[in-house]
């Protein structure tokens, strides 16, 4: 994506995409990660000349390095099933303020051999290492690893080492942009800076919320769905661990609380056992279509690839509830399936923090299903603001404009925003 601030206005343009597709080798699911690096090429090439470049992308995955800085082997999938032996926390809460999910950081580094590696770079600072040469962590993707204090804003060292994993793998953080390598520039065709952005998506995205008050929750509605408020600091009460929520840092040092919810994946999966049919029409025929049937998004049986319709019809076999029939009732049953599990997140935010929410800030690709939106402003009680739907992006890009002085602090950002994306309010309809 490119982007460029003008007129008090922010815009963005797609420039180039690429496929991300992984791979299954030996029994492992991989990302292809040189695959992705070379379509990053592709699109710096393609956005060029660019003043400044920023990376972010999804959390929790990472790649090893050697000590000649080479990549020990293609980066592991978190929905590869390795971790799934894990089912309780190994890491204290009052420290990382982690949610517990089978597959966070510290329980994949628990099933590697780490004997060769002197490094280990999160996905967006691997890409930024790669583009740079410069090695270093960034402390909104560090927070999601359930290796970091949230409260010190540094590595856990303590657990770190209870756990016995090396020290000397755990890079330090990176304050400053960084120019890119020679040759990368050479290959690009300009030379630039990679600005030190919040690289984790959703911290991203959260930057890009149109809020005008602090009085708001967020669903970054994509793969999955990130339910939660922006708070001063973390929340590490017992109660707050025992509703599973997560404390992952913010730009600014704020805090990001918030509950992973499955998300669209569910619908992806459907789409991708029926043959690839277009949602568009599904989602027409499921605005009519009743079903009284809810399943929990968040059920592990949700979680790897596969014939998901099935696994739905199981999972209302195992809970006594009738399946949905057809394809519209199946698509109904797993929007409102979400919408209600926004609904709960956001009362447990409310609850276990002590903020007010008046309205709710739907972004991401979700907010272009308007039925999730209206779904999820019924179940709320709340006027749900849908867009903008590239807040990563959008995120990614202010965070750069402000390392330019193009734009001044959070409040200023997300005024850019409100200027500049078209957003759309779903008032909740009177149930009866």
């Amino acid at each position: 994506m490119s982007a460029g601030v003008s007129g008090g206005r922010i815009e963005l343009e797609e420039v180039h995409r690429f496929p991300n597709r992984p791979v299954r080798v030996g029994g492992t699911l991989h990302w292809d990660i040189l695959s992705l690096y070379q379509g990053v090429l592709d699109g710096l090439r393609e956005a060029g000349p660019a003043e400044s470049v920023g990376v972010d992308s999804w959390a929790v995955d990472y790649g090893l390095l050697d000590g000649d800085g080479r990549l020990i082997g293609n980066p592991v999938h978190y929905r590869d099933a390795r971790t799934a032996r894990f089912t309780e926390r190994v890491d204290p809460y009052e420290v990382t303020g982690m949610q517990f999910l089978p597959f966070n950081t510290v329980n994949q580094l628990l099933c590697e051999p780490l004997d060769r590696a002197e490094t280990m770079l999160l996905i967006p600072d691997l890409l930024g290492y790669w583009l740079t040469g410069t090695i270093g962590a960034e402390r909104t993707n560090a927070s999601t690893t359930a290796l970091y204090d949230v409260s010190g804003r540094e590595w856990a060292w303590e657990l770190i080492d209870k756990l016995g994993l090396p020290r000397r793998i755990f890079p330090g953080f990176l304050e400053s942009a960084s120019p890119l390598r020679k040759d990368v520039a050479d290959e690009v065709g300009y030379r630039t800076d990679v600005v030190k952005v919040a690289s984790h998506d959703t911290a991203s995205a959260v930057v890009a919320v149109p809020a005008a008050t602090d009085r708001f929750a967020y669903v970054s509605c994509g793969t999955w769905s990130l339910v939660g408020v922006e708070l001063p600091a973390p929340v590490l009460t017992e109660e707050s661990r025992l509703a599973n929520f997560t404390n992952e840092a913010g730009i600014d040092g704020t805090t990001r609380y918030l509950r992973n919810v499955m998300g669209l994946w569910i619908l992806q999966e459907c789409l991708r056992a029926w043959g690839g049919p277009p949602l568009e029409p599904l989602l027409a025929e499921a605005e009519t279509a009743r079903t009284d049937t809810v399943v929990d998004p968040d059920d592990p049986s949700f979680l790897p690839p596969g014939d998901m319709p099935a696994r739905i019809a199981a999972y209302c076999a195992r809970t006594g509830q009738p399946a949905p029939e057809g394809r519209a009732q199946v698509v109904r049953c797993i929007l409102q399936s979400l919408a209600l599990a926004y609904q709960r997140a956001i009362a447990d935010a409310v609850r276990l923090s002590g903020r007010p929410v008046e309205v709710v800030h739907l972004v991401g690709g979700g907010s272009l299903n308007t039925l999730l939106c209206r779904l999820t402003a019924d179940a709320t009680g709340l006027p749900v603001v849908a867009g903008p739907v590239e807040a990563a992006a959008l995120g990614n890009a202010l965070v750069q404009a402000r390392a330019r002085g193009l734009v001044g602090g959070l409040a200023e950002m997300r005024e850019l925003v409100r200027r500049s994306a078209g957003v759309r309010t779903y008032e909740p309809r009177e149930r009866g």
